[in-house]
Formats: structure tokens, sequence, C-alpha cells
């Protein structure tokens, strides 16, 4: 059956307490709805399944799996965030591949790559007319190279997609004693773009504005954007503001404009079109609704708020909306720790099952996984990512490249692999039923429903199998959106049904398939007890689902050893067998899970510290109930210490027991609440606790948006029993400090 917007309008709503009702009332789909004083509960659901994506929102949709690119000063100066005084000539790039970034890309399986064009500290990677903080003042191809001119060549060779992040924050425009940022100037009428002798436009139209110097400054940088680049698909604005200046407002309106009609086919991030997911660690709601109220009218807004509750459509939110918008979310993370390229020998790398797990979780959740691979110094990706990259794409195509309801009897129009074709489900008994040619092998069910015509309808549904002569649950989940992948213990089967447990309106759905992930190896994790006996265990996903209380993790991971070493070589077959925890002095643990068809797991690795038994609190700035300074080297990161409310500065001495060759510590935050971050403080040593020297100072970037373990590694081996680490600021300005935990490393 074809999609018909006729046929939408048609379709059955659900009542507010349950399951679809016929209602023949007439609607057209729109991409936002206003709610009106006078409508009841069904009026408004009835509404929000007529709410659909724009047709670019629906491409970009399709697109599911996208890239991030992260590369500028903060690439040679190890930094999360620069300040925007950095001398240009710190960008000492002598090589770039962009062909090998987009290689990589298409290898995953990627669609699309955004790139940082301009990040905070308004470095520019491309030949800009309005101004010289950027690629044009380096030594980069004798200042004449062209970041985004390369990478936009790549993208059509390769095929992907091209979007560009523009970071509305600007530093360097702020701190500069001529920027434009906030510098109090005069609203008046400006031609966009403005006119550079000797660097004239191919496209030749123009827009007037009533904007100040800084809007301009943007618009004529957009201008460049997006015409001599691309096409540009998705223009990505950040909302972090490390400085502000003047009061400076934004003109979105402008901005909107230009954008609209230089790029006719780009959605806007940070905006109306796509959401940050709320969070850059690749988290997922495990309900995650792209029909969303809004309290003003999106259409008409210049700020966008971060939408980082865990509810936020679902039909309780909406009864409440005044307007009902469709904004999907994009899962943004990096593969590396940080944004920024740091090193490839202690930056950490995700592995394949952490990429995997989460392109299932956010592709399969209705929403789109967007990945941030950053550059090294020598303009290409390094090698373990590309490794990661090149394994995540495989086992894609392993698992989802093959539909094995392929053949089977059952709907027509959801195993046609057309997004334009749908079946509508009966509203007495909503489910589909696929019988397959012989008994297939499965473990992954793929759900869509026919979003971009008939909104989003489901809330609650279930998959059986036909199992020793009966149905039987095997998974179950809530709404399905774009597209919702199940994953459950593999089961062997030949017929298959889906039940709709609770819907909004008459169920459609346009896609249906079946898959089967091969059973890997299990990543592993590390837990050290206070006196340093470390335990190896696989790590189990805190985003899976257990149906009728199976395990998942030993369902899918069964008959498998763990290997280490503590050498610092590759753990192999022929490495100890883990059966017990291991005392562990110090230094580094590698381990990895090999199953019995020698199928071999991701490698893990941990630098261990020193054993914390013999340590000894000597003293501490402050501490307040329940969270005393002891808990800060208590083997135990879910505890923490944390000070008294009183200042910046806080610290803590600790005898360590003996005398220590050291070469690093690390400083794990709590995750409790996103208070007290030690983004920068001192080391200071001792050897008899009473003359203490300052050894080092350290900076840790961007905790409040990353609040991982770090590590900071001293300039210069340390020779101390007595140590302090006493911080200098705290992240956001705070005048609390919290320590998860603390560890020293020889």
């Amino acid at each position: 059956m074809n999609k018909s917007i006729l046929l939408t309008s048609m379709l059955g709503f659900a009542s507010i307490y349950g399951h679809a009702q016929v209602n023949s009332k007439k609607i057209p789909v729109k991409n936002t709805y206003e709610i009106k004083s006078t409508d009841s509960p069904e009026d408004i659901l009835r509404k929000a399944v007529h709410v659909v994506p724009t047709a670019n929102q629906y491409q970009a949709l399709k697109n599911e799996f996208i890239a991030f690119i992260h590369v500028g000063p903060n690439t040679f100066t190890k930094m999360e965030w620069g300040n925007g005084m950095e001398d240009p000539k710190i960008f000492d790039l002598k090589n770039l591949d962009t062909d090998q970034w987009c290689e990589a890309m298409k290898a995953a399986g990627m669609k699309k790559v955004i790139i940082t064009v301009k990040h905070h500290d308004g470095f520019v990677l491309w030949q800009s007319r309005y101004t010289k903080h950027g690629i044009m003042s380096t030594g980069f191809r004798e200042g004449k190279g062209d970041i985004l001119k390369d990478l936009t060549a790549s993208c059509k060779k390769y095929g992907l997609k091209l979007g560009v992040y523009l970071s509305p924050a600007d530093l360097f425009q702020i701190e500069s004693a001529d920027g434009l940022y906030g510098n109090l100037s005069e609203y008046t009428q400006r031609t966009i773009p403005r006119e550079v002798a000797g660097r004239p436009f191919k496209n030749k139209t123009k827009f007037n504005f009533k904007v100040d110097d800084y809007n301009e400054y943007f618009l004529n940088q957009l201008f460049e954007l997006l015409t001599e680049y691309g096409p540009v698909h998705e223009v990505w604005f950040d909302g972090a503001h490390p400085k502000t200046k003047g009061g400076q407002k934004y003109n979105y309106d402008a901005w909107r404009e230009l954008i609209k009609k230089l790029a006719p086919e780009a959605v806007i991030f940070g905006k109306e079109d796509i959401r940050w997911c709320g969070n850059e660690s690749g988290n997922t709601r495990s309900t995650e609704w792209n029909v969303i109220p809004y309290h003003d009218d999106p259409a008409g807004l210049q700020n966008f708020l971060d939408l980082t509750d865990e509810d936020l459509g679902s039909r309780a939110k909406v009864l409440k909306a005044k307007y009902l918008h469709y904004q999907q979310a994009e899962t943004n993370t990096s593969i590396r720790e940080g944004w920024f390229y740091r090193d490839d020998t202690h930056q950490k790398v995700r592995s394949t099952d952490d990429v995997f797990d989460i392109y299932e979780r956010s592709v399969g959740g209705n929403s789109t996984f967007l990945l941030n691979i950053p550059p090294n110094r020598d303009g290409k990706f390094s090698p373990e990512d590309v490794k990661v990259l090149h394994e995540v794409g495989s086992r894609i195509k392993e698992t989802y490249g093959q539909n094995l309801l392929r053949g089977a009897k059952g709907s027509k129009e959801t195993l046609d692999d057309n997004m334009e074709s749908f079946s509508i489900l009966s509203d007495k008994n909503p489910e589909l039923i696929y019988t397959t040619v012989k008994p297939v092998k499965i473990n992954r069910f793929v759900i869509q429903e026919a979003v971009s015509t008939n909104g989003e309808r489901i809330e609650k549904h279930a998959l059986d199998a036909w199992i020793d002569g009966q149905w039987k649950e095997i998974a179950h989940a809530t709404n399905v959106g774009y597209k919702r992948i199940l994953r459950f213990p593999e089961v062997t089967s030949d017929k298959f049904r889906i039940r709709v447990l609770e819907s909004r309106a008459t169920p459609v759905i346009s896609n249906v398939s079946a898959h089967y992930a091969p059973g890997r190896p299990p990543q592993l994790v590390f837990n050290r007890s206070v006196d340093g006996m470390v335990a190896i265990a696989p790590l189990k996903s805190e985003f899976g689902w257990k149906p009728h209380g199976e395990d998942i993790l030993k369902n899918l991971n069964t008959n498998f050893q763990i290997h280490y070493t503590l050498d610092g070589s590759q753990p192999t077959a022929q490495s100890p067998v883990y059966t017990q925890p291991i005392a562990v002095k110090g230094g580094q643990i590698k381990a990895v899970a090999i199953n019995a068809d020698k199928l071999v797991g991701a490698v893990a690795e941990e630098t261990i510290g020193i054993a914390k038994k013999q340590w000894q609190l000597i003293d501490n700035s402050s501490e307040i109930a329940k969270h005393g300074a002891k808990l800060a080297f208590d083997a135990d990161p879910k505890t923490y210490w944390q000070s008294n409310d009183n200042g910046a500065s806080q610290h803590i001495s600790i005898d360590l027991g003996k005398q220590y060759n050291l070469t690093a510590f690390s400083y794990t935050p709590q995750k409790e609440h996103g208070k007290g971050m030690m983004a920068k403080g001192v080391v200071r040593v001792s050897n008899d606790g009473k003359n203490w020297s300052d050894a080092e100072r350290f900076e840790f970037g961007n905790l409040i948006n990353d609040p991982t373990k770090r590590t900071h590694r001293f300039s210069k081996n340390i020779q101390a029993r007595y140590i302090t680490v006493e911080s200098t600021e705290i992240t956001g300005g705070g005048k609390l400090l919290t320590v998860a935990e603390l560890d020293f490393i020889e």
C-alpha cells in the first residue's frame, strides 16, 4: 500500500487510556502543531501522530551513522578548549590525507561527515576572506592550505555528504583588541557577503540584514562555507560558551534565512531541526521520542535549550504541550577520550564492541549516531581508530546486510525494503506474523514506522517466536519511530510475531527485518581492591535488557576464557588464564576473552596505580558528612570526598606508606552530581610530611561534558612518600571539590 496523506488522516487514533480506536476526523501532517486551549486529550494525540519530519530531517534520519571531525590548534596543544590567543603557527600540520579519513568512514558505514571548521577558539580551517586567525596564517602549504576544500573533494570521491560545525562562540574575536564579538557595535543594514577586493564570489546571491559587527562576520563566513564548498547537508551550532562579552546576541533569524536559501537540503543542529541527545558519552534513552512538546513555537525561537530529561515525549508530556514539533536526536560521542587528538599512547580508543553497541542503541533507538574521529598531527586518522572503524563497518554488514525474513510469508509492504510502502495494522488485533521457508537463527529484529507520512504511533510492543508449538515472547520495548532494533538471546524458529501493545493511533509499519549477530567474546573490565587485588570480569552493558529474567550477556557470550598480561604485551591464547583475582603492585594490565571458536574479543587495558592498603590521610582542607576525605582513596569510584563550599583552593594530603618513584597520577571525578570537578591544580610532595615543595601543576579540560578518569603524567619522575593534591580551579567557577578516586602510578 503506497503512502498517502489522505489515508493517514483517516486512520484511527488512540484513546488516552490505551489501544487504538477508529476516528475518521481528517487533519494534515505537519512538522509542528499548535495545541489550542480547546483541544481535548484525543485532539492532542491526533495532532501528535500527524507531526512528521521535514524532507531534510527524514533524509538526515536515513543517514543513520555519521562522523564528526575535530581538528585545530587543540590537536597540537592537547587541550579540549583553546583560549583564542594561540599563535596560529602552533597549528603545525605538515601532511593531510582526507582521502584516508573518508575511506575509513565509508568502510564504517557512515554516510556524512561534519567537520569543525571553527571551534570556540575562533581558528578557521578554510581560506576565509574575513579573518587571518586560521590556516592561512600557518605554515601548512605555505599558508595556502584549505582543509575544508580537501575534505569536500574527498567526500565527493567516496560518496559522503558534508556538514560544517561553525561555533557561534569565538574566543579570538572576544579576546582581541579589535575583536568583533561583543564590541557594542550598532545594528545597521549590512549586505551579505561583504565584498573583499581580489576575492569575488561566483555565487552572486545577496542578502540584506540589520545586524551588528559580529553577526555580519558570522554571516559572511556562513556565506563562504555554503557557496564555495559542499554541497552542505548539515550546519552544526554548538551551544557551548566558554566566555561571553558585551551582551552579544546572535541573529539566528538571519542565519536561518541564509542557510535555507544557500543550502536548501541542510538540516540545522542545535536549533529546530536536530537536537543534542543530552550527553557526550554515547548514552541513549530507552524511549527516544522525536515528536516533543514545546512551550513556544519553534519556528520563532532564537535559542533552543538542551533537552536532557529522561522523558521528553511520553504521552503525559505530549498532553501538556503548547506546541508539538518533530526534532530528532543526534547521539554524539567520540571514538577517543576527548574531542581532539592528544596522543596514541595514553589517549584511549573505544573498542569495536563499544562503538557497535552504541550504533545499535542509537540508530536502533530512533536517533542518529554521530561519532567523532579526531585526526592526528600527521593529518590522518590513527591506526587504532581506523581499525575500529573497519571492524564496526564489517560487523554492521555482517549483522544487517541480510534480512533473514527474505522470502517469508507476511506483510509484503514491510519486506520490500521500501520506506515508501507500509502496512496498516488492525485496531482490534494489531500484530504482524512472518513465516520463513525454513527455521532461521536470529538475535536481532528491526522494526520501522512510516514516520515520514504517519508520524510516531507505537508506544509499546513485543516480539514473539513460535517455539515448541507455542508463542514465546523473546523481546519487548516501548516506542519504535524511525527504527527500533530489538536485541535478545539467539532463538531459532520459522515463525515470528510483532505485537503492538499500546499506541497513540493505528500502527503503521514500513519495514521489518530479522538478523543474526555472531556471538563474540565480551569486553572486559578491571576492578581493584584496596589491597591491590585485581579482578577481571565481562563488562555488563547498562543499556541492554533481560527479557524474562535471562542474562543477555551470558546467552550471547558463552564458553570463553580470559587471558591476561602484566608486562605491557598484548594478551593471546598462550598468555596466563585468569581464574581468580590477581595481586598487582602497579603497572599496566591487559586482558582479552577468547571463545571456543578461537574468536578474540577486544583487549582491555588499564594502568594500575600503587596499592592503597597502607595509605593514611594526613590532612585535608575540609569535608562534609558522609563524604569524608578517606573516600578519595578507598578503591571505590562510587564513593567520593566532598569539601565544604568555601573556595576553589581545596587540598588533600596522603602518606603513601613508603617512598615511591612516581611517573603520573590519576583523578576520577564523581558522577553523582556535576559539581566540584577539579579543572586545575598543583601536586606538592614531601619526604617527611612537614616540608613541602611544588612538584607540578596540572589541568584537566571539558570535565563537565566528559567526567571520566583523567591521568596527568609528570614531566619528570617524582620521588615522594607524602603527597598533596590541591585544586586551584573548579569547573564552572565552583567553590567545592569532589574526588571519587586518586591514584598514583610508578
